[in-house]
Formats: structure tokens, sequence, C-alpha cells
């Protein structure tokens, strides 16, 4: 409800937004001469812009959103900047300097944004315990947030196993939210084909997001038991609220989504375990540390918040607490948790606040 609400507060933003950039392009000089001679054309010179905007749309209407929101805000930081140096000079306006300035300081800041939302890097962590692991070192590749279709499709999610594969990983997990409500059917069997080519030691397991059932039903040519079949058919674990000993010294519990209110909670999901195991714990939402911490579990793995994806939705999470923490690593007692910014993102192929990934993550132990 909070984020629909901020959704809707960001919309009405745009609105609003959209008259004043009409204003503010209507300040280009050659538009304002031609306002001396017609000035009902140049008011309709001025929306010429926002149509080059609104091809955005192409991509999708979120993207048309972003820049208009980016548009609006450098704009008015330029508006003062600008009215503060005249007051400081003394001199009127001559040039629409400023407006020159925020349309070339949008198109490079939002060009990065797209950069870091299409080129997935790899980071990397290293945690130690004193417990016992099988020959003292286990390497975990992880990645969430694919939301297949947005920035990869089947073949471009392929590629990115292949540079997951050469990472030699031991096990590999997925925390959610791996197909979207426009992700299509072709794209997910793909994804999923490309997962059951990894070779790794002890498989690969996977945890669903709020976004794997897909919040439109009937909008996507596959359902969440299609996808879960085709994991399965692909040799990937599916953990639905399920403790698993992967080995006699480590296990893997998968959680349901928060937004699931059947889930269990974790002390139910260790009850059984003995403490000298180690534990990991996928969670697809960053936002049950406190228990998770009393558990004394020792790795939780979580995606969700994208990092912050656009700059400050990340701070904004954390203010009003749908997140416990944005991006990646910390330590409550003696539990690490770490939260990727996805390997893609949701709906807006721009990440000005992060980049987009995948984790490896080394855990030295006892032999």
């Amino acid at each position: 409800m909070n984020w629909l609400l901020l959704f809707l507060i960001l919309l009405l933003m745009s609105i609003g937004g959209t008259v004043y950039l009409i204003t503010r392009f209507h300040r280009f000089s050659f538009i304002e001469r031609l306002g001396e001679r017609h000035k009902v054309l140049s008011w309709l010179a001025s929306l010429i812009p926002l149509g080059g905007i609104a091809c955005f749309g192409f991509i999708n209407f979120y993207s048309v959103i972003v820049v208009i929101l980016h548009l609006i805000i450098f704009w008015l930081i330029a508006d003062l900047i600008a009215f503060i140096v005249r007051k400081a000079a003394k001199k009127e306006r001559r040039r629409n300097i400023e407006g020159v300035c925020v349309l070339l300081f949008t198109a490079v800041y939002l060009s990065i944004g797209w950069y870091n939302a299409h080129h997935v890097i790899s980071t990397p962590y290293s945690i130690t315990t004193e417990k016992s692991i099988d020959s003292g070192k286990l390497r975990i590749v992880g990645f969430a947030d694919s939301h297949i279709g947005i920035t990869l499709d089947g073949e471009a999610m392929a590629r990115e196993m292949e540079k997951i594969q050469a990472e030699n990983p031991d096990i590999v997990v997925i925390a959610g939210d791996f197909a979207d409500d426009d992700s299509k059917r072709s794209d997910m069997i793909k994804a999923c084909e490309a997962l059951g080519k990894l070779k790794t030691t002890y498989g690969v397991y996977f945890v669903s997001g709020n976004h794997d059932q897909g919040y439109m039903q009937g909008y996507r040519d596959f359902s969440l038991d299609d996808m879960y079949a085709e994991l399965e058919k692909n040799n990937v674990s599916v953990l639905e609220d399920e403790a698993v000993m992967v080995t006699d010294n480590f296990a893997i519990i998968g959680r349901r989504d928060k937004h699931d209110e059947s889930r269990k909670s974790i002390g139910e999901l260790t009850a059984d375990i003995s403490p000298d195991v180690y534990t990991l714990v996928l969670d697809h939402q960053p936002n049950d540390y406190d228990n998770e911490a009393a558990a004394k579990v020792d790795l939780v793995y979580s995606g969700h918040t994208h990092g912050g994806h656009i700059w400050p939705s990340g701070y904004v999470g954390l203010w009003i607490k749908a997140n416990d923490f944005v991006y990646g690593h910390t330590v409550r007692g003696n539990t690490d948790f770490i939260v990727t910014s996805g390997i893609s993102g949701w709906a807006i192929p721009f990440k000005t606040g992060a980049v987009s990934e995948y984790n490896i993550i080394d855990i030295t132990g006892k032999e």
C-alpha cells in the first residue's frame, strides 16, 4: 500500500511537472521569438520535446515517468542556481543556458543508468565461519530479480549463466523474482534451460519472490506452477518453506515470500537443524532481520530492493520500513546478511542508484 501511494504521488508530480516543463521549453530563445509573431504556435512548439520524451513509451510507460521526473527535478535545481547567480551578478536572463545544461545532464545521467541496468557485473563477498565446511571452503554464486524480459530475455539470461558457470560455483542460489507479469513463456523456458546446464557440486536452489506469481492473473502466458515445472525439469530445487541438508554440515533454508500469509517463521524452519550446521537462508525480501538473527542462522541472502534502483528510492524503502537493508553486506549478531541489487530489475530499464549484478560469496570455515 505504501508503494502504491508513493506511485500515485509520483504520477501526480509527473502531471504537474509536465506543465512546468512546457513553460521551461517555452523559454528557449527561438521559441520566444516565434511567440512574438505567433503566440499559440509557440506554445504548440513547446510541446514538441514532450513528443520526444513520449518515444520512451516504446519501452514502457514507467520509462516516460522516469525521464519526466528527472527533467523536472534537475530543471528546478538549475532554475534555483540560475536565479541565485543572476541576483548576485545583478543581471537579467538573456539565454536559457540552464535549459541546455539540464537537457545534456539528464541525457548523460540516464544513459549511465541505462548502462548500469543492462551491464551485469560480478560482486564478490568473503565470509569466515568457525563452523566446519567440507574442504574448508564453499563458493556460492547467487542472483535475484531477473524479471525476465525487462533487460534480460531468455537468450541474454543464458549468456549470464555462462558467465556464472565460469566462476566455478559449488552451488547456485536464486532469491526470487525470476519472472514478472510481462515475461514471456518462451523466454522463461530458455532461462530455465540455461539453469539446467549449470554444472555445480551441490546444485541450483530457488525461492520465489513477490513478482513470480504475477500480480495480474492471466496476463502472461504461463503460471507459477508452469515455471516451477520448468525449473524442476532442469534440476533446479524449488524451496517453499523448506530446509534441506546439502551436506552433513551445510543446510539451505528456502522461505516463502513475505506476502504469502501461510509462510512459516524462521524459528519453525530451523527447529530441527543442529547449531553446528552452517545455514544459508534464501529470503526474497530483506525485512525479517531481527527474527533471522535471533534464530542464529549464518547467512541470509535476499534481493527485492534492486539496490535502490532509481536513486533515492532505496532510502524511501528504509524510511517506510519496507526493508531492513537495501544493498550490500551487514552483520547482526552472528548472522551475515547480503542483499543483491539484482541481475536486472522491475519495469524501469534504468538503474541510477545501483548496478546489475550477480554475487560470488566465498565461505571459509574449518575442514
